[in-house]
């Protein structure tokens, strides 16, 4: 007869704490391109950085230029919002 050796507990642990942090990355990921698509596709949404967070639209639009050397998202935008003042 063979005997049953049962499996130490601190796998149980490790096996949940591997698929938290997999479920949690992937949210994490999942959500920064929703934000990342909202801010690419809406001026609105970087007019809303401007006004309140300029740090981060300043770093969004500086790793656009580190991409696309031609990125004049800047520029446009600068201009749109000269333009359209109220």
């Amino acid at each position: 007869m063979l005997i049953k050796n049962p499996k130490p507990a601190y796998r149980k642990w490790i096996k949940r704490g591997a698929l938290t942090l997999f479920v949690v990355e992937a949210g994490c990921f999942i959500g920064s391109y929703f934000v990342w698509h909202k801010i690419n596709t809406e001026r609105d949404s970087r007019k809303y950085l401007l006004d309140n967070y300029p740090q981060v639209l300043d770093l969004y639009y500086k790793t656009g230029e580190i991409i696309d050397k031609n990125n004049k998202l800047r520029e446009i935008d600068a201009a749109y919002w000269s333009t359209n003042q109220n």
